[in-house]
Protein backbone atom coordinates (compact mmCIF):
# COMPACT_ATOMS: atom_id res chain seq x y z
CA UNK A 1 0.00 0.00 0.00
CA UNK A 2 2.74 2.10 0.54
CA UNK A 3 4.82 1.45 -2.14
CA UNK A 4 1.42 2.27 -4.53
CA UNK A 5 0.57 5.62 -2.47
CA UNK A 6 4.43 6.96 -3.56
CA UNK A 7 4.09 5.71 -7.16
CA UNK A 8 0.52 6.94 -7.30
CA UNK A 9 0.49 10.43 -5.50
CA UNK A 10 4.03 11.26 -5.27
CA UNK A 11 5.35 10.46 -8.33
CA UNK A 12 2.81 10.23 -10.28
CA UNK A 13 0.74 12.96 -8.85
CA UNK A 14 -2.73 11.66 -9.57
CA UNK A 15 -3.83 14.37 -7.09
CA UNK A 16 -2.62 16.82 -9.51
CA UNK A 17 -4.42 15.02 -12.63
CA UNK A 18 -7.80 15.16 -10.81
CA UNK A 19 -7.50 18.73 -9.62
CA UNK A 20 -6.46 19.89 -13.02
CA UNK A 21 -9.48 18.17 -14.69
CA UNK A 22 -11.65 19.43 -11.49
CA UNK A 23 -10.47 22.99 -12.64
CA UNK A 24 -11.20 22.53 -16.66
CA UNK A 25 -14.50 20.71 -15.58
CA UNK A 26 -15.50 23.85 -13.32
CA UNK A 27 -14.84 26.11 -16.71
CA UNK A 28 -17.19 24.12 -19.08
CA UNK A 29 -14.89 21.88 -20.57
CA UNK A 30 -15.34 17.91 -20.70
CA UNK A 31 -12.33 16.20 -20.31
CA UNK A 32 -13.88 13.14 -22.32
CA UNK A 33 -13.84 15.27 -25.42
CA UNK A 34 -10.92 15.64 -27.56
CA UNK A 35 -9.97 19.27 -26.78
CA UNK A 36 -10.39 19.19 -23.30
CA UNK A 37 -9.12 15.76 -22.89
CA UNK A 38 -5.65 17.24 -24.83
CA UNK A 39 -5.73 20.34 -22.17
CA UNK A 40 -6.34 17.80 -19.35
CA UNK A 41 -2.83 15.58 -20.44
CA UNK A 42 -0.72 18.46 -21.55
CA UNK A 43 -1.26 20.90 -18.14
CA UNK A 44 -0.77 17.95 -16.06
CA UNK A 45 2.04 16.44 -17.90
CA UNK A 46 3.94 19.50 -18.29
CA UNK A 47 3.64 20.53 -14.55
CA UNK A 48 4.12 17.22 -13.40
CA UNK A 49 7.28 16.86 -15.58
CA UNK A 50 8.83 20.25 -14.36
CA UNK A 51 8.23 19.73 -10.73
CA UNK A 52 9.76 16.01 -10.68
CA UNK A 53 12.81 17.21 -12.82
CA UNK A 54 13.63 20.01 -11.11
CA UNK A 55 13.94 18.14 -7.63
CA UNK A 56 15.41 15.44 -9.13
CA UNK A 57 18.04 17.66 -10.99
CA UNK A 58 18.81 19.75 -8.02
CA UNK A 59 19.38 16.43 -6.28
CA UNK A 60 21.46 15.02 -9.18
CA UNK A 61 23.46 17.78 -9.35
CA UNK A 62 24.46 18.39 -5.99
CA UNK A 63 25.51 14.58 -5.96
CA UNK A 64 27.74 15.01 -9.41
CA UNK A 65 29.34 18.27 -7.64
CA UNK A 66 31.66 15.53 -5.99
CA UNK A 67 32.85 14.23 -8.92
CA UNK A 68 34.56 16.60 -11.16
CA UNK A 69 35.51 15.04 -14.87
CA UNK A 70 39.56 14.55 -14.10
CA UNK A 71 38.20 12.54 -10.70
CA UNK A 72 35.59 10.78 -12.88
CA UNK A 73 38.79 9.96 -14.82
CA UNK A 74 40.60 8.75 -12.41
CA UNK A 75 38.30 6.40 -10.74
CA UNK A 76 37.53 4.99 -14.31
CA UNK A 77 41.21 4.59 -15.11
CA UNK A 78 41.29 2.07 -12.38
CA UNK A 79 38.80 -0.66 -13.45
CA UNK A 80 39.86 -2.80 -16.46
CA UNK A 81 38.09 -5.49 -18.68
CA UNK A 82 34.24 -6.10 -18.46
CA UNK A 83 34.23 -4.14 -14.67
CA UNK A 84 35.20 -0.76 -16.63
CA UNK A 85 32.36 -0.99 -19.10
CA UNK A 86 29.94 -1.57 -15.95
CA UNK A 87 31.25 1.45 -14.85
CA UNK A 88 31.01 3.28 -17.81
CA UNK A 89 27.67 2.65 -18.41
CA UNK A 90 26.68 3.53 -14.62
CA UNK A 91 28.15 6.68 -14.61
CA UNK A 92 26.11 7.56 -17.92
CA UNK A 93 22.87 6.85 -15.38
CA UNK A 94 24.03 9.77 -12.96
CA UNK A 95 24.50 12.30 -15.98
CA UNK A 96 21.27 14.07 -17.30
CA UNK A 97 22.31 14.64 -20.85
CA UNK A 98 21.06 14.05 -24.00
CA UNK A 99 22.86 12.23 -26.66
CA UNK A 100 24.42 15.34 -28.29
CA UNK A 101 25.64 16.44 -25.11
CA UNK A 102 27.14 13.18 -23.98
CA UNK A 103 29.85 13.26 -27.55
CA UNK A 104 32.06 15.92 -25.94
CA UNK A 105 32.39 14.16 -22.68
CA UNK A 106 32.89 11.16 -24.58
CA UNK A 107 35.45 12.76 -26.68
CA UNK A 108 37.50 14.17 -23.56
CA UNK A 109 37.18 10.29 -22.05
CA UNK A 110 38.90 9.50 -25.06
CA UNK A 111 41.47 11.44 -25.19
CA UNK A 112 42.18 11.24 -21.61
CA UNK A 113 43.09 7.39 -22.32
CA UNK A 114 40.60 6.10 -21.31
CA UNK A 115 39.76 2.52 -22.71
CA UNK A 116 37.55 3.55 -25.87
CA UNK A 117 35.19 0.65 -24.87
CA UNK A 118 34.34 2.11 -21.98
CA UNK A 119 34.18 5.06 -23.10
CA UNK A 120 31.26 3.92 -25.94
CA UNK A 121 29.33 2.27 -22.70
CA UNK A 122 29.23 5.83 -21.09
CA UNK A 123 28.00 7.34 -24.69
CA UNK A 124 25.17 4.56 -25.03
CA UNK A 125 24.35 4.80 -21.49
CA UNK A 126 24.01 8.58 -20.68
CA UNK A 127 21.30 9.71 -23.01
CA UNK A 128 19.64 6.66 -22.93
CA UNK A 129 18.85 5.95 -19.38
CA UNK A 130 19.60 8.30 -15.71
CA UNK A 131 18.33 8.48 -12.87
CA UNK A 132 15.57 11.33 -13.94
CA UNK A 133 14.28 9.23 -16.44
CA UNK A 134 13.69 6.04 -14.08
CA UNK A 135 11.54 8.32 -11.71
CA UNK A 136 9.64 9.60 -14.50
CA UNK A 137 8.99 6.07 -16.04
CA UNK A 138 8.29 5.05 -12.73
CA UNK A 139 5.59 7.61 -12.74
CA UNK A 140 4.40 6.70 -15.46
CA UNK A 141 4.49 2.82 -16.57
CA UNK A 142 5.06 1.70 -12.60
CA UNK A 143 8.01 0.91 -10.88
CA UNK A 144 8.75 -2.82 -12.45
CA UNK A 145 8.64 -1.78 -16.08
CA UNK A 146 10.43 1.56 -15.59
CA UNK A 147 13.52 -0.65 -13.39
CA UNK A 148 13.75 -3.05 -16.16
CA UNK A 149 13.80 -0.54 -18.55
CA UNK A 150 17.26 1.21 -16.89
CA UNK A 151 18.83 -2.52 -16.63
CA UNK A 152 18.06 -3.16 -20.49
CA UNK A 153 20.30 -0.12 -21.38
CA UNK A 154 22.89 -0.51 -19.66
CA UNK A 155 22.95 -4.48 -20.59
CA UNK A 156 23.38 -3.01 -24.19
CA UNK A 157 25.66 -0.01 -22.73
CA UNK A 158 27.84 -2.59 -21.52
CA UNK A 159 27.51 -5.50 -24.15
CA UNK A 160 28.08 -2.46 -27.11
CA UNK A 161 31.40 -1.08 -25.12
CA UNK A 162 32.73 -4.76 -24.67
CA UNK A 163 32.46 -5.06 -28.69
CA UNK A 164 33.96 -2.18 -29.27
CA UNK A 165 36.86 -3.08 -27.07
CA UNK A 166 37.25 -6.58 -28.04
CA UNK A 167 37.28 -5.61 -31.94
CA UNK A 168 39.72 -2.87 -30.96
CA UNK A 169 38.61 0.12 -32.84
CA UNK A 170 41.19 2.74 -32.03
CA UNK A 171 42.30 3.34 -35.18
CA UNK A 172 39.20 4.50 -36.21
CA UNK A 173 39.47 7.48 -33.46
CA UNK A 174 40.13 10.86 -35.49
CA UNK A 175 43.60 11.66 -34.56
CA UNK A 176 43.19 15.15 -33.01
CA UNK A 177 40.97 12.98 -30.23
CA UNK A 178 43.71 10.70 -29.46
CA UNK A 179 46.54 12.70 -29.72
CA UNK A 180 45.24 15.57 -27.89
CA UNK A 181 46.58 16.31 -24.38
CA UNK A 182 44.66 16.02 -21.22
CA UNK A 183 45.49 18.45 -18.73
CA UNK A 184 45.16 16.88 -15.19
CA UNK A 185 43.95 19.94 -13.15
CA UNK A 186 42.81 18.79 -9.95
CA UNK A 187 39.79 20.27 -8.91
CA UNK A 188 39.49 21.92 -6.12
CA UNK A 189 36.89 21.37 -3.06
CA UNK A 190 33.92 22.93 -3.00
CA UNK A 191 32.11 24.49 0.45
CA UNK A 192 28.44 23.08 0.52
CA UNK A 193 27.18 26.47 -0.07
CA UNK A 194 29.16 26.17 -4.08
CA UNK A 195 27.70 22.79 -4.30
CA UNK A 196 24.30 24.08 -3.41
CA UNK A 197 25.01 26.55 -6.09
CA UNK A 198 25.90 24.55 -8.18
CA UNK A 199 22.91 22.30 -8.43
CA UNK A 200 20.83 25.48 -8.68
CA UNK A 201 23.03 26.93 -12.11
CA UNK A 202 21.85 23.18 -13.08
CA UNK A 203 17.73 23.38 -12.37
CA UNK A 204 18.15 27.40 -13.84
CA UNK A 205 20.07 25.24 -17.29
CA UNK A 206 17.18 22.42 -17.34
CA UNK A 207 14.82 25.27 -17.04
CA UNK A 208 15.59 26.60 -20.86
CA UNK A 209 15.60 23.30 -22.40
CA UNK A 210 11.95 23.07 -20.73
CA UNK A 211 9.96 24.29 -24.01
CA UNK A 212 11.23 21.51 -26.20
CA UNK A 213 10.00 19.15 -23.34
CA UNK A 214 6.72 20.70 -23.66
CA UNK A 215 6.96 20.10 -27.93
CA UNK A 216 7.05 16.06 -26.52
CA UNK A 217 4.06 17.16 -24.25
CA UNK A 218 2.23 18.84 -26.95
CA UNK A 219 2.95 15.74 -29.40
CA UNK A 220 1.81 12.99 -26.71
CA UNK A 221 -1.77 15.45 -26.16
CA UNK A 222 -2.37 15.20 -29.96
CA UNK A 223 -1.80 11.30 -30.26
CA UNK A 224 -3.92 10.59 -26.63
CA UNK A 225 -6.70 12.62 -27.58
CA UNK A 226 -6.67 12.97 -31.48
CA UNK A 227 -4.84 10.12 -32.86
CA UNK A 228 -7.29 6.70 -33.70
CA UNK A 229 -6.30 4.13 -31.33
CA UNK A 230 -6.99 1.66 -34.90
CA UNK A 231 -4.15 3.47 -36.29
CA UNK A 232 -1.79 3.27 -33.53
CA UNK A 233 -2.85 -0.60 -33.00
CA UNK A 234 -2.52 -1.79 -36.71
CA UNK A 235 1.22 0.24 -37.31
CA UNK A 236 2.86 -0.88 -33.62
CA UNK A 237 0.33 -2.78 -32.25
CA UNK A 238 0.47 -6.89 -31.68
CA UNK A 239 -1.05 -7.32 -35.37
CA UNK A 240 2.11 -5.99 -36.72
CA UNK A 241 5.27 -8.16 -36.67
CA UNK A 242 7.70 -5.55 -37.72
CA UNK A 243 6.40 -2.49 -35.41
CA UNK A 244 9.40 -2.80 -33.13
CA UNK A 245 11.75 -2.34 -35.84
CA UNK A 246 9.28 0.55 -37.92
CA UNK A 247 9.52 2.34 -34.16
CA UNK A 248 12.96 1.80 -34.04
CA UNK A 249 13.60 3.31 -37.39
CA UNK A 250 11.08 6.25 -37.05
CA UNK A 251 13.15 7.22 -33.64
CA UNK A 252 16.37 7.74 -35.52
CA UNK A 253 16.13 10.86 -37.26
CA UNK A 254 14.64 12.43 -34.07
CA UNK A 255 15.97 14.15 -31.80
CA UNK A 256 14.27 14.49 -28.21
CA UNK A 257 16.02 13.75 -24.77
CA UNK A 258 14.27 10.97 -22.68
CA UNK A 259 12.11 13.43 -20.69
CA UNK A 260 10.54 15.15 -23.89
CA UNK A 261 10.18 11.46 -25.30
CA UNK A 262 8.23 9.78 -22.27
CA UNK A 263 5.25 11.90 -22.75
CA UNK A 264 4.50 10.28 -26.57
CA UNK A 265 5.46 7.01 -25.34
CA UNK A 266 2.68 7.32 -22.67
CA UNK A 267 0.06 8.42 -25.40
CA UNK A 268 1.32 5.83 -27.73
CA UNK A 269 1.19 2.91 -25.06
CA UNK A 270 -2.57 4.24 -23.97
CA UNK A 271 -3.68 4.11 -27.81
CA UNK A 272 -3.03 0.14 -27.90
CA UNK A 273 0.95 0.88 -28.87
CA UNK A 274 2.78 -2.96 -27.18
CA UNK A 275 5.20 -1.59 -24.67
CA UNK A 276 8.55 -3.23 -26.32
CA UNK A 277 7.45 -1.40 -29.16
CA UNK A 278 7.34 1.91 -27.35
CA UNK A 279 10.79 1.14 -25.45
CA UNK A 280 12.11 0.95 -28.26
CA UNK A 281 11.20 3.83 -29.88
CA UNK A 282 12.44 6.04 -26.69
CA UNK A 283 15.78 4.25 -26.84
CA UNK A 284 16.24 5.14 -30.43
CA UNK A 285 14.82 8.73 -30.14
CA UNK A 286 17.47 9.33 -27.22
CA UNK A 287 20.43 7.16 -28.62
CA UNK A 288 20.69 7.88 -32.25
CA UNK A 289 19.22 10.98 -33.12
CA UNK A 290 20.74 12.11 -36.02
CA UNK A 291 22.01 15.55 -34.70
CA UNK A 292 23.78 13.04 -31.77
CA UNK A 293 24.89 11.30 -34.84
CA UNK A 294 26.17 14.10 -36.93
CA UNK A 295 28.12 15.45 -33.99
CA UNK A 296 29.66 11.98 -33.36
CA UNK A 297 31.20 11.42 -37.25
CA UNK A 298 33.17 14.32 -36.42
CA UNK A 299 34.80 12.07 -33.36
CA UNK A 300 34.89 8.93 -35.20
CA UNK A 301 35.93 6.94 -38.78
CA UNK A 302 32.71 5.88 -40.49
CA UNK A 303 33.64 2.54 -39.60
CA UNK A 304 33.87 2.50 -35.89
CA UNK A 305 30.00 5.14 -36.12
CA UNK A 306 28.69 1.88 -38.61
CA UNK A 307 29.86 -0.19 -35.91
CA UNK A 308 28.46 2.04 -33.45
CA UNK A 309 24.88 2.42 -35.02
CA UNK A 310 24.44 -1.28 -35.64
CA UNK A 311 25.20 -2.12 -31.94
CA UNK A 312 22.51 0.17 -30.99
CA UNK A 313 20.05 -0.80 -33.26
CA UNK A 314 20.10 -4.39 -32.84
CA UNK A 315 20.08 -4.09 -29.27
CA UNK A 316 16.93 -2.01 -29.34
CA UNK A 317 15.15 -3.68 -31.66
CA UNK A 318 15.96 -7.03 -29.70
CA UNK A 319 15.02 -5.58 -26.18
CA UNK A 320 11.71 -4.42 -27.92
CA UNK A 321 10.86 -8.10 -29.04
CA UNK A 322 11.84 -9.24 -26.04
CA UNK A 323 9.34 -7.15 -23.86
CA UNK A 324 6.39 -7.56 -26.48
CA UNK A 325 7.10 -11.39 -26.11
CA UNK A 326 7.19 -10.83 -22.01
CA UNK A 327 4.25 -8.86 -22.33
CA UNK A 328 2.21 -11.80 -24.15
CA UNK A 329 3.42 -13.99 -22.01
CA UNK A 330 2.52 -12.25 -18.73
CA UNK A 331 -1.16 -11.33 -19.69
Amino acid sequence: QILLFFQDQILGMRWLNELIGSILTSIGLNIDEKIGGMLHFFIYDSIKIFILLSVLIYIISYIQSYFPPEKTKKILGRFYGIWANILGALLGTVTPFCSCSSIPIFMGFTSAGLPLGVTFSFLISSPMVDLGSLVLLMSIFGIKIAVAYVIVGLIIAVIGGTIIEKMHMEKYVEEFIMKSSSVDISSPDLSKKERLQYAKEQVETFKKVFPYILIGVGIGAIIHNWIPEIWIERVLGGNNPFGVILATIVGIPMYADIFGTIPVAEALLTKGALLGTVLSFMMAVTTLSLPSLIMLKKAVKPKLLILFITICTLGIIIVGYLFNIFSFLLY
